[in-house]
């Protein structure tokens, strides 16, 4: 059966509300801004053409829930665009997306093989459908202290000795840009008759660059998280979920609804559907720019002294398999700082805002967005921080990961009878709660682990250095919640 070939230049949900500004339509439906009349602060603020189209759904406009016209039209096209059997368009973040993918896959009791440097958004999945996890500890890279990809031998072992895991979620790429052997990795998963899952969060741009590592869909996993927002373009909270053809759609809908908001944004859905189009017209010559200005900002800083910023001069073959070129993330800990406290100087005295810094590395997230002459004010501003402030770096932290000891489940610890006791008090404790710094939102502890020294003095280092952290319920992080029973 020939394929139907759809017409990438379209953008059915933008067009739809084109029409719908165009009929002049009386309100009496939600929200009550009533197309901004009612709020003059926010639409002053917004403009008319914005709140104009934050609109509820209606017939024309079709429905995220149940999409029959123009949204289903925007999953089809998007679905085309990445090389997916279906797309969902997800309003709730990416957060929503990656969680979607692991209800859709696991339930309680069952088994998922994952690197533990995830994103807090999978192990809040675990916490939600009572998965457990079976962690493969991702090696370290040791000078740049940054957490590596999955090496296929780890993954053959994993699967090897957890036979009834239900799927293998991979990271990729990492937010250092790190890959790893996708292709070998959904082959090892398939064979073994589990399902590929994959948090593609930062990877948008992999399936429109051309020389890009390869993306979730091209190395035929199941189910990828996109992140749109981040480097394809759209309003931040957009998100697309995207199957292959051996995942049931309509079961993959069921499970996004129950948890996804019943009033979708159309200001969300439609820049996802605008992007989209861009992306699929323009993506490539657009990526192809975003990694030139990446490699010679790369060339830049290191010409500078003290730092290194990493490219593909990294790539070992397996847990470094491939590298993200549009990644510049760049060590610090050589001039004698970390890299919170560069991101801090950026930020206050030179008005540059980037991505994260954390202990040893800072990241610039570039995209579509940035100019040659933005990416010199970098340059520049990193050269002036190393004449200023360059220390000796003896007495610093490097590694961003530590491995833990997982003791149960992250849902029955988070369910489980609490304690609340002070931080310095509670190493040998189970913990029952989050804590991890804020970007990049990968946790340094986890429910269900132990809390040992090492944790804490990283912890407290990280406190030290001006890092956010954030998950505990004491917002000053001054207590801990631990299991009453120790386990």
């Amino acid at each position: 059966m020939k394929k139907t070939v759809l017409d990438q230049r379209r953008a059915p949900i933008y067009e739809a509300l084109e029409r719908f500004r165009q009929m002049r339509v009386v309100p009496f439906d939600v929200p009550g801004h009533k197309h901004g009349r009612g709020n003059p602060e926010l639409t002053a603020f917004l403009g008319e053409r914005c709140v104009g189209v934050d609109v509820n759904s209606m017939k024309p406009l079709d429905n995220l829930c149940h999409p029959i016209s123009v949204i289903r039209e925007a999953e089809e096209l998007a679905s085309d665009a990445f090389g997916a059997s279906h797309a969902f368009l997800m309003v709730g973040g990416t957060t929503s997306s990656v969680q979607s993918m692991i209800l859709s896959v696991c339930k309680r009791g069952d088994e998922i093989i994952l690197p533990r440097n995830v994103h807090r958004s999978v192990i809040n999945a675990l916490v939600l459908c009572g998965a457990v996890p079976v962690y493969v500890n991702p090696e370290v890279e040791q000078r740049l202290g940054i957490s590596l990809g999955m090496r296929r031998s780890q993954v053959e072992k994993a699967v090897r000795e957890h036979p009834r895991a239900v799927a293998v979620l991979v990271n990729n790429p990492t937010y250092y840009g790190v890959c790893s052997d996708l292709k070998a990795i959904v082959k090892i998963a398939h064979d073994a008759g589990m399902l590929c899952l994959v948090d593609e969060a930062h990877g948008t741009h992999l399936y429109f660059g051309e020389n890009m590592p390869i993306s979730a869909m091209a190395a035929g996993a199941d189910i990828s998280a996109v992140s749109m927002h981040k480097s394809g373009g759209s309003l931040t909270q957009s998100s697309l979920l995207l199957t292959g053809p051996g995942v049931s759609t309509g079961h993959v809908r069921q499970i996004i609804n129950l948890t996804q908001t019943t009033s979708g944004s159309y200001l969300l859905m439609s820049s996802l559907d605008i992007s989209r189009r861009n992306l699929a017209l323009r993506g490539k010559t657009v990526f192809s720019r975003v990694v030139e200005m990446a490699e010679y900002a790369r060339e830049e800083i290191n010409a500078i002294g003290g730092y290194d910023a990493f490219g593909k001069e990294i790539i070992n073959g397996d847990s470094i398999y491939d590298f993200d070129a549009t990644k510049l993330s760049v060590h610090t800990r050589d001039i004698g700082l970390a890299g919170i406290e560069v991101y801090d100087i950026l930020r206050e005295e030179y008005d540059i805002q980037i991505e994260f810094g954390d202990i040893g590395n800072i990241l610039a997230y570039l995209s579509m967005g940035d100019r040659p002459q933005e990416l010199e004010r970098l340059v520049s501003a990193l050269a002036d921080i190393r004449r200023r402030y360059r220390k000796d770096s003896s007495g610093l932290l490097s590694q961003e990961y530590i491995d833990p000891t997982v003791v149960c489940s992250p849902q029955e610890a988070f369910y489980a009878e609490k304690t609340s006791v002070p931080i310095e008090n509670s190493a040998g404790h189970v913990c029952s709660e989050f804590v991890m710094c804020y970007p990049p939102g990968i946790p340094i502890l986890a429910p269900g682990e132990r809390i040992t020294t090492q944790i804490l003095d990283y912890i407290k280092y990280a406190k030290s250095k001006g890092c956010s952290l954030t998950g505990p319920e004491d917002p000053e992080i001054l207590n801990l919640n631990v299991l009453t029973r120790g386990i």
